[in-house]
């Protein structure tokens, strides 16, 4: 596990930290929340950037923190490799020796990926004789990443590395950041306040406001809740649906999920793909008996598990069970009375729009 409790003030009656929280030491943890809640503050301390006043931070068995016990390893004895929003990369020096930079770095006998596997990795083959000034934005980024990975970290902390990018630059980067959580056999801390980034890479969130952790769990359990105003507030919000892509036919790809199946026109690859799907609560539909004649190809047999308030009073959330799956809708109150909603009751969900995240894997 990593297991990481801070407390610090900046300043008299400056920002204040008060964060706890713990997490599987596998795969990409997002932290998540609005410009200046204190994720960052949480990265530079997990790093060595930052002492704090008090806290503990602790990877598995090994302490690289504990303000209680005196100890506090430096930056360089904690293993964290750290990229930051801008690229930080050595302006007279090639992308090779960049890169490389990050391997010299590496303790001898650890092991990672080598030279090549990180270069094919991010796509980086045809960049390896520019200097940093001849690249675009998203290909410093990528090359930030490829050093960090190369100086075999154990611990890999990303403090919003597309913040910087501007929309296209954006979704350059995001396949290559995707494929590189996939294959890095390490734990990484993600901070972002984009939602569609902790849909494409994360495995576990960490939800922040103003200095504290408000939530904590895994990724699809997290985005489901509705009593959390961070999530349930955004006109994004809605449900994360592990699936498979079953066959694509005539460009529309039909996606096996635990309780059902969905079609999308969306480019998800092959038969076999694994990817993940965002179904938004204000794109779901209810309807008391089964729809006919629509040009909606998505509908879904589901039960009325709750009706739960939603931050607008006018509006509810319905969360539906679709086998053992479930769905949010977001419906007026008028609708949920003039249908006579229950709990328990059968219906059929209407999805209008289905979101593919840029995760992939090999077939089930």
């Amino acid at each position: 596990m990593i297991e990481v409790a801070l407390r610090h003030r900046f300043g008299t009656g400056g920002f204040a930290l008060n964060a706890a929280f713990s997490v599987p030491a596998t795969g990409v943890t997002a932290l998540f929340g609005a410009s200046g809640c204190g994720k960052s503050t949480v990265i530079a301390a997990i790093a060595g950037l930052l002492r704090p006043r008090e806290g503990r931070v602790a990877i598995g068995e090994r302490l690289l923190l504990d303000t209680a016990s005196r100890i506090c390893l430096p930056p360089e004895a904690r293993r964290c490799g750290v990229v930051f929003q801008d690229a930080r990369l050595f302006p007279h020096m090639s992308v090779a020796t960049n890169l490389r930079y990050g391997l010299r770095r590496a303790p001898t006998g650890e092991q990672g990926p080598g030279f090549g596997e990180v270069v094919e990795l991010l796509g980086l083959a045809p960049l390896l004789d520019r200097r940093p000034g001849a690249l675009s934005g998203g290909e410093r980024q990528r090359v930030a990443l490829g050093r960090a990975l190369l100086a075999r970290p154990r611990l890999l902390l990303m403090d919003e590395p597309l913040a910087a990018l501007d929309a296209p630059r954006r979704a350059e980067v995001l396949p290559f950041l995707a494929r590189l959580c996939g294959a890095a056999r390490l734990p990484i801390l993600y901070v972002t306040h984009a939602l569609d980034e902790v849909d494409a890479l994360a495995d576990h969130l960490v939800l922040m406001e103003a200095g504290r952790v408000v939530a904590h769990g895994a990724v699809e359990e997290i985005s489901a809740r509705t009593d959390l105003p961070l999530l349930s507030a955004r006109r994004d919000a809605g449900v994360l649906l592990p699936c498979t892509v079953e066959h694509v036919t005539e460009g529309v790809a039909v996606l096996g999920f635990a309780g059902g199946t969905l079609r999308t026109a969306a480019h998800v690859g092959p038969p076999g793909t694994r990817l993940r799907m965002r179904l938004r609560a204000r794109d779901v539909a209810v309807a008391t008996e089964e729809p006919r004649g629509l040009s909606t190809s998505n509908i879904l047999p589901v039960t009325l598990a709750a009706i739960l308030d939603a931050p607008e009073p006018a509006e509810a959330f319905l969360r539906l069970a679709a086998g053992p799956s479930l769905l949010l809708a977001r419906v007026t109150r008028e609708s949920a009375q003039r249908l006579a909603l229950r709990e328990g009751m059968p219906l059929w969900a209407l999805v209008k729009a289905v979101t593919i995240d840029h995760r992939g894997g090999p077939p089930a």
